[in-house]
């Protein structure tokens, strides 16, 4: 039997990268980069070490800085104006469906937030009525320092964020990272991505990528909920702030390795305790479960991984879109979050700072922190508590101590509790993720009661040991 006349059989590909065009590849790999530069690269500028995103930030604000505070007042004053405009009158002319009805058109209690925040405001650019309201430990530090920033932080944020999330990095590195954090920290592994970001940028632009990923459907109500409130941290630029405030600059290296060690070991206890556990893992309604991380049988991490990004490259929107979608964003925050924060963030401040309630509740600490033996823990105590309010009280409060080691160990906690109101809460209270004050302030308490031991242990046993 002759074979010389049978046809060849051709080998056929079965890799997902089969045909894969150059065009295609750069579609994901420039703009991905691009976003690695601005978010994940650290540079360093005037001796500090930051991001290319920050620095953007800082010089806008540097530029404008003669008139920050009254861009922050406009913005609240607009804010306000519209939102009771559109929300009490509801005219014709504004379609339901239309963006500015869902940015202006809002529940009463969020409609009272706005409009108590213009009252705030105006109380503290005029100094009028309490000087508690408008203080320099109150008003002035949201208005002047927490509020300008914001202004410039997510004006950038809101432009080069797509860079990250919509070209196919965090598909990517998602699928790359996919078993390590589902095992460690019951997460997708894209969170990697958001979890840098966080770490590297600011706690802001961490929530902001965390809700725009629940709002697509590539986090479930779970997952966003313990991205959010385990991974969002403050950038590394302020921590450095934090120890040289408190005299610890020189522990500067010892101390961000307390936040990582500290940091991670959260990151994989409180999400398996309520009340992060119990939160179900639905989907976001208009989107449904959007994105499998699952590796098909016979095709490599990286083959499969590269194979997503360059897929959701392929679906990116256009750059007209891309801003149009910036834009929106950028007002989502300006005018959405900027009332609601001036009014929480300063009344935490005034009840840190004006009121014996932090010290009353910060009693039952008392006997813990001296069983850790901590010098000066009726002192320390009260520094467990105020984070919740600013990151930053904490770190006022140590000041007043004189043991390095319970200074130490305060601002190793404050930074790594991660659930303050005067930002990271206001944004997670305003987001789509379904975590309501109650919830909040259990994982504030859930996160120093794992992280505040281990923390001393450190302390105690590598940084001070004796």
């Amino acid at each position: 039997m002759t074979t010389k006349n049978l046809p060849v059989r051709q080998k056929v590909s079965t890799s997902p990268l089969a045909g894969l065009s150059s065009k295609a590849l750069l579609k994901f790999i420039i703009p991905s980069l691009l976003g690695v530069t601005a978010f994940l690269i650290p540079v360093e500028d005037n001796g500090q070490i930051t991001i290319v995103m920050a620095m953007l930030s800082n010089w806008l604000k540097a530029e404008l800085k003669d008139y920050m505070v009254l861009i922050v007042f406009g913005i609240v004053s607009i804010s306000a104006l519209i939102t009771a405009y559109v929300t009490l009158l509801k005219p014709r002319w504004i379609k339901p469906t239309s963006f500015i009805s869902a940015l202006f058109s809002v529940s009463t209690p969020w409609l009272l937030l706005r409009l108590l925040g213009l009252v705030m405001t105006l109380m503290i650019y005029y100094q009028l009525g309490p000087e508690w309201v408008w203080s320099d430990k109150t008003g002035k530090v949201v208005l002047e320092d927490l509020a300008t920033a914001i202004v410039t932080i997510f004006l950038f944020a809101a432009l080069l964020l797509p860079l990250l999330t919509d070209y196919g990095l965090m598909e990517f590195v998602g699928t790359l990272f996919r078993n390590v954090f589902q095992k460690l920290f019951c997460i997708p592994g894209r969170a990697s991505v958001d979890a840098t970001a966080s770490w590297l940028s600011s706690a802001a632009v961490g929530i902001l990528i965390t809700s725009q990923q629940y709002e697509k459907g590539h986090y479930s109500a779970r997952d966003a909920a313990i991205i959010a409130t385990n991974f969002s941290i403050v950038a590394v630029p302020f921590t450095l702030v934090i120890a040289e405030f408190v005299g610890l600059g020189h522990l500067f290296i010892e101390y961000y390795a307390t936040v990582v060690v500290t940091g991670v070991a959260a990151a994989i206890i409180v999400p398996r305790l309520p009340p992060l556990s119990r939160i179900p893992q639905d989907y976001y309604p208009p989107e449904g479960k959007a994105l499998v991380e699952e590796v098909p049988p016979g095709q490599s991490l990286f083959t499969w991984g590269l194979h997503l990004a360059v897929e959701q490259s392929r679906s990116a929107p256009s750059l007209l879109n891309l801003l149009k979608s910036a834009v929106q964003n950028t007002c989502d925050i300006w005018f959405g979050l900027m009332p609601p924060l001036v009014v929480i963030a300063t009344t935490g401040l005034i009840v840190a700072e004006f009121t014996p309630l932090m010290t009353w509740l910060s009693y039952p600490l008392i006997p813990v922190l001296e069983l850790l033996q901590l010098p000066e823990a009726d002192k320390a105590a009260p520094a467990m508590l105020v984070g919740f309010a600013e990151m930053f009280l904490p770190a006022v409060v140590a000041t007043g101590i004189e043991s390095e080691l319970t200074r130490f160990v305060i601002i190793s906690v404050s930074v790594t509790q991660l659930v303050y109101m005067s930002e990271v809460g206001v944004m997670l209270l305003k987001s789509k993720i379904p975590l309501n004050f109650k919830d909040l302030i259990m994982i504030f308490l859930v996160r120093t009661i794992v992280i505040l031991p281990i923390a001393a242990m450190v302390a105690h046993f590598i940084v001070f040991r004796e």
